[in-house]
């Protein structure tokens, strides 16, 4: 049997989230498959395999289990930031000869960047929010980010995947603060126009018979906007399926599968939208979307009439070679 790896853990403050979404999959995964968990820290990376916990050799990602050294033969990464969903750790694997079943290095990286993903996007004519991007504090005057946004503003960080460091700054005042807390979670910053629409998210993933979206999920928050509370805290409204009419929801399908194909992505990704004047306006893309009980992808696959396990049997016969 192949034996995959689910990586989880990592280095951001969703260390503990990514451990619920990669326990979800390895207790939904195809039958077929040694399937086991390996957290990531910064110390060491570790192996769970059949109760035993093994310290993983970097020079070959290998590990000793009952006398014999077991060594992977497929990486699934779902750790939410740094080192997975930033690409790093797909690299690693690509530079130590194991595919990945989720998107590689390259797609991972410029979709993690909230910035970068959305400017590339912009030069296919998908509609994305007008925005700043910042690398220092200093780099303009509040005066001058109000004149060409506007209020509110939305202040994110740009190169981190964590719901952290995420502001809505409604007063000019406010705003150095955003900033400054939002510098504490990135090293570059998004400053975002604020959309007035409808908050919708498309999963996407592809199979051996082409590219799919799932149902659409309607975000309805309780908070200001979809924050790291509201996300995991159930202070939001996730509905699924959206409810928004058909031709609106076939076009956000469309465009996101669109997108999907244009990011060279791989298994499953979760593509955010602000519907504007019935327009599809991207917010950004998420190459490795909450998998928790409660998070919105499983929503989508029970919406589908899938099971956990047929979805991943679905993913699986297309990216295991």
């Amino acid at each position: 049997m192949k034996k995959i790896g689910i990586f989880c853990g990592g280095y951001s403050s969703e260390y503990d989230i990514s451990i619920q979404s990669a326990t979800t999959i390895l207790n939904n995964f195809p039958d077929g498959y040694d399937v086991f968990l390996i957290t990531v820290k910064k110390d060491q990376w570790t192996a769970l395999y059949k109760g035993t916990e093994s310290i993983i050799n970097l020079n070959h990602l290998g590990f000793e289990y009952d006398g014999k050294e077991l060594i992977l033969d497929y990486g699934l990464v779902y750790i939410h930031g740094n080192p997975g969903e930033n690409g790093k750790l797909q690299a690693f694997l690509e530079m130590k000869g194991i595919p990945c079943i989720n998107s590689g290095a390259l797609a991972s990286e410029l979709s993690f960047d909230k910035w970068y993903c959305n400017q590339f996007l912009k030069g296919f004519d998908i509609p994305v929010a007008k925005s700043i991007f910042m690398t220092n504090i200093g780099q303009f005057s509040n005066e001058h980010i109000i004149s060409e946004l506007g209020l509110p503003i939305f202040v994110k960080p740009s190169d981190s995947g964590s719901s952290y460091g995420i502001s809505k700054v409604k007063k000019s005042e406010n705003l150095t603060a955003a900033i400054e807390m939002a510098f504490k979670e990135g090293r570059t910053i998004l400053l975002e126009a604020f959309l007035d629409g409808t908050e919708v998210t498309c999963g996407v993933y592809r199979t051996k018979d082409g590219v799919k979206a799932l149902p659409l999920t309607e975000i309805a928050t309780e908070n200001d906007f979809f924050d790291y509370e509201a996300k995991y805290n159930g202070k939001a409204q996730e509905i699924t399926p959206a409810r928004i009419p058909d031709e609106i929801k076939e076009a956000v399908q469309k465009q996101s599968k669109y997108i999907y194909e244009l990011l060279q992505l791989r298994s499953i990704a979760r593509i955010d939208f602000m519907i504007v004047n019935n327009i599809p306006v991207v917010i950004e893309v998420n190459t490795t979307p909450g998998f928790a009980k409660a998070s919105i992808a499983p929503q989508m696959i029970a919406c589908e009439g899938k099971t956990l396990k047929e979805f991943w049997t679905e993913i699986l016969e297309k990216e295991i070679r």
